[in-house]
């Protein structure tokens, strides 16, 4: 392809009459399209009676693109059973969890645990792969589409009965489940595993430990299921790559496992166009899945051109914001843009969602900039062999974003999404290249490490993140982290639990803030900031404390503390600080400090670097709806102009630059190239 990245969208032909796709298909070259996701919905076309199979359609159909030049991102279609199967099994569909039955009439209405839709699920896919995996067209797998999207939870009997052999199989007998789950609790002991139910509507709260346990085997049971489809395709054919389509912070599932058993990770990433944050929520949801398989190249499965159909209202995306937006990903190491869908559709749920040829064909602004954005990346092969070169990391888990969001937790109004974001918002604001990663990794090679309310850590984890201090490494820990353990039960002592060497002072109890109350608080130096939302009411031990509460009843009390551990240092945060005091504090880390070729430009500019042996790419997006001039080093080359730089850069709105120098030193190795088609 001449293209290096991926370029195209779902596409789905079993919409429309054969007459349109030779529209289609002289349209996808004029928008340089290389790649289109297909049958992602086409179940009832591929088997419209039980065991009765109809491929002839797309043969034509993959015969016609690949003589086009356009290769297929072949996809099962299991995430969109058809009626017939939930008419004549009925247990296929799912169970809430009051005990009522869901209706067919939609899509992803599924048991993943049902023996019918699995076996229904393998058969297709196995057809699917015998009859069609070996054509030229294809060059990707992709396995369902958004696993557990509308239905992430199934309470039904077959759940009930898997869940029983997940929890045998976790901890081997019913004394060990007891007291992992703490049943004593609220007389819940257990004497017979079949008295082990997933947590159904009950009266008041539900144990939190079985809750947790229930989430974790849900994301597996989705993941078996997902296993079962990939083995039936790499065999068909192992020399294809195979992804299937993440949607970034989505809680219900792992994605770090799932990752790992993936050649490509591909994520949809759809953000409110209403919030004026989106551009960092969207920064941050690269980082996130780039950094899910860190050996692996990752690629934006899906995006919308313009609007979407679930918000209310459904804001479209700004003139340039959808360049801007590709670009964002591209810069993080995408491998690939493309879209939901290729041609709007008339008819469904989703026939208001736009794409990349809209309801007014040609004649809509949405076509021009999908073909002019098509011909830009086609000219960026000078990005072969870059990365973004991360030097800090957010240590992120799923299980203690299942368990910190439980109920009963002292302030519900904390949510890891906030946390994220409070902690995430001056580093992005400072061009600070971040790496996402999961609790059990090695940190080595990072600066700093940033621990955002790691509520749940196990003693290995906590291990580990000391183990990295202690070497010469810095964490910067926010408060309600190192509470409980892989269990979700409470570390006694002062709060912290394994992580209490880090944290500099004593954590004595827990206060969380009524809506809009704010603490102040006094740097030792004098300057003043603010915090709100939670409180630790700690002593200090072994800490240097930097601020301190100035008022009320925490007044005197350490708010940020220093701690020297081994060869590196700690910083614990006791409140949620303002912004400008965040700031200040990352600004003591020098793994914190932007590693572009300039300070930080200001008013809704993002700045991402690149790095390669012997070049570096800066990338400048401007989101704001006025020109932005950004200063840079001199002597830069904009790769889509052509134009060499002076020291500034002038920004039309939602304008782009991609600014290439020579690497001083000829670069060093990195852990792996981002960008290129794989």
């Amino acid at each position: 392809m001449s293209n290096h990245f991926y370029y195209g969208g779902d596409y789905n032909p079993e919409q429309w009459p054969r007459s349109v796709w030779d529209e289609d298909v002289g349209l996808m070259r004029e928008a340089g399209v290389n790649l289109v996701t297909v049958g992602v919905f086409a179940w009832a076309q591929l088997e419209p009676r039980e065991g009765s199979f109809s491929f002839g359609w797309l043969h034509d159909l993959l015969d016609l693109l690949a003589t086009n030049g356009i290769g297929v991102d072949l996809a099962t279609p299991t995430a969109a059973p058809p009626a017939w199967l939930s008419v004549r099994y009925p247990d296929v569909l799912p169970v809430d969890a009051a005990g009522a039955r869901y209706s067919h009439g939609s899509r992803q209405t599924i048991c993943i645990c049902s023996p019918a839709y699995l076996e229904r699920a393998r058969t297709v896919v196995t057809q699917l792969a015998n009859e069609v995996g070996h054509h030229e067209a294809i060059k990707m797998w992709h396995v369902h589409n958004e696993y557990a999207c509308h239905v992430p939870y199934c309470y039904c009997d077959y759940h009930a009965q898997a869940f029983r052999r997940w929890t045998e199989q976790r901890y081997g007998s019913l004394d060990n489940l007891n007291d992992a789950w703490g049943t004593a609790f609220w007389s819940q002991t257990y004497t017979d595993l079949s008295q082990v139910v997933p947590p159904r509507l009950t009266a008041a709260f539900v144990n939190p430990s079985l809750d947790l346990d229930y989430k974790r085997f849900s994301s597996d049971a989705y993941f078996q299921e997902f296993l079962m489809e990939r083995a039936v395709l790499k065999q068909a054919r192992p020399d294809l790559p195979l992804t299937t389509n993440f949607m970034g912070f989505f809680k219900p599932l792992d994605y770090f496992g799932w990752a790992a058993q993936m050649d490509i990770v591909s994520t949809d990433n759809y953000p409110d166009m209403s919030d004026p944050e989106w551009p960092v929520r969207s920064a941050m949801h690269c980082d996130l899945v780039r950094g899910l398989n860190k050996a692996a190249p990752w690629m934006v499965m899906e995006q919308t051109p313009s609007r979407v159909t679930w918000h209310n209202p459904n804001v479209p995306k700004r003139p340039g914001h959808m360049r801007a937006m590709s670009y964002q990903a591209v810069a993080r190491g995408a491998s690939g843009i493309m879209f939901f869908q290729w041609r709007a559709s008339r008819t469904g749920a989703e026939k208001f969602h736009s794409a990349m040829v809209p309801h007014a064909g040609k004649g809509s602004p949405v076509w021009t900039d999908v073909v002019a954005l098509g011909k830009e990346l086609a000219s960026l092969e000078d990005l072969a062999g870059t990365a973004i070169d991360a030097k800090a990391a957010f240590l992120f888990s799923w299980p203690n974003w299942w368990a910190l969001e439980a109920p009963s937790q002292p302030a519900g109004g904390l949510t890891v999404d906030d946390q994220l974001m409070w902690l995430y918002r001056p580093l992005f604001a400072g061009g600070v290249n971040v790496d996402f990663c999961q609790p059990d990794e090695s940190l080595e090679g990072y600066r700093a490490v940033v621990v955002p309310s790691l509520y749940l850590i196990s003693e290995e984890q906590g291990a580990k993140l000391l183990s990295y201090v202690e070497a010469g490494g810095t964490a910067i820990i926010s408060f309600w982290s190192g509470i409980v353990d892989e269990r979700d039960s409470v570390y006694l002592g002062p709060y912290g639990g394994p992580l209490r060497p880090l944290l500099g002072c004593d954590v004595v109890e827990v206060s969380p803030l009524p809506v809009g109350q704010v603490l102040e608080v006094q740097w030792e130096d004098g300057e003043r900031g603010t915090g709100e939302l939670w409180a630790h009411v700690a002593t200090q031990r072994d800490g240097q404390v930097l601020a301190r509460y100035s008022r009320g009843p925490l007044s005197g009390r350490p708010a940020v503390l220093q701690t020297g551990y081994g060869k590196g240092r700690a910083y614990y945060i006791g409140c949620r600080l303002d912004h400008d005091s965040l700031a200040r504090l990352y600004g003591l880390v020098p793994g914190l400090h932007a590693r572009a070729t300039m300070a930080p430009p200001e008013g809704h500019v993002e700045r991402v670097l690149r790095v390669g042996r012997d070049k570096r790419y800066e990338f400048l997006i401007n989101y704001s709806g006025s020109e932005r001039v950004v200063e840079v080093a001199e002597g830069g080359t904009d790769v889509l102009t052509g134009r060499i730089t002076g020291s500034r850069v002038a920004l039309e709105p939602a304008g782009v630059a991609i600014l290439r120098y020579p690497h001083p030193s000829g670069g060093r190795p990195l852990r792996r190239p981002q960008g290129l088609k794989p």
